[in-house]
This record gives structure tokens, C-alpha cells and sequence, in this order.
């Protein structure tokens, strides 16, 4: 996927996420995920780091060697989507008290990957791009 289809992509979940309100921790977290994954992929694409069609899923299922590469380009990207994910088991699958803490911190999490990532996307150049990050803003 290249940049431009990311950063659509993101921009919908997070508009999405406009919904939602303070109980719906789950699918908070779900979609901070999600979207966040996105980022991760634009930034990583617009960095040269990957290739369109090398895209991160989860950085719990990727092997050691790969994490390392995409913590070394983006460090704080990859820790706020490892951040992410593990707050799933135990606020999505599980009923660990303090789902609405843990989704407002995923949102937390979300807004610093976009605001990260958009650096990288920018510094690219790509005018549709900018565009697509103007309306996420």
C-alpha cells in the first residue's frame, strides 16, 4: 500500500473515533490500533525504510530482525503501536479494570503517531499527501 492510501486510511478511523464516546474503551483501542498501524506505514514508506508492499500488521507478530529495523527508523512510532497493542488483552479480550483510562491513553498514543508521522510524510513532498494530512489535523 503507498503513502497516500495510509494516511486515507488513518484519517477515516480517526474520524471514526469521533463517535465514540468516553465507554467505548474496546473499540477505542481497536481502532487506535488500527489507525496507528497506518501511521506507522506512511512514516516507514516515506522514509524509504519500506517498500509499498512491505507493510507492518502488528509488531507483536513480527519477528526480532524486523522490529529492530522499524524501531530503529521510527522508534517512537513502533513503541506507541507496541503500547497500543498490549493494552488489547487485557481491556478488548479481557475485563481488566480501567478500559476508559487505557482507551483515552490509546488516543493518546494515536495522536502522537499521526503528528510523527505526518513529519515524515511531509518531508516527502507529495502534495496529496499534504492534503490528506491538512484534513486530518
Amino acid at each position: 500500500m503507498n503513502v497516500e492510501r495510509h494516511v486515507e486510511l488513518a484519517s477515516n478511523i480517526e474520524r471514526s473515533l469521533t463517535r465514540l464516546g468516553p465507554d467505548d474503551h474496546e473499540i477505542a483501542i481497536e481502532a487506535a490500533m488500527l489507525a496507528g498501524t497506518h501511521w506507522l506505514n506512511a512514516a516507514l514508506h516515506a522514509d524509504g525504510v519500506t517498500a509499498e508492499d512491505e507493510d507492518v500488521i502488528h509488531c507483536s507478530m513480527l519477528v526480532v530482525n524486523m522490529v529492530r529495523k522499524y524501531a530503529a527508523a521510527e522508534p517512537a512510532l513502533v513503541r506507541a503501536l507496541q503500547e497500543i497493542e498490549d493494552l488489547r488483552p487485557l481491556h478488548v479480550r479481557g475485563d481488566v479494570p480501567g478500559g476508559s483510562a487505557a482507551g483515552r491513553r490509546a488516543l493518546e498514543l494515536l495522536t502522537a503517531m499521526r503528528l510523527r508521522a505526518a513529519g515524515s510524510v511531509e518531508a516527502r513532498g507529495s502534495a496529496h499527501s499534504a492534503d490528506s494530512l491538512q484534513e486530518a489535523r
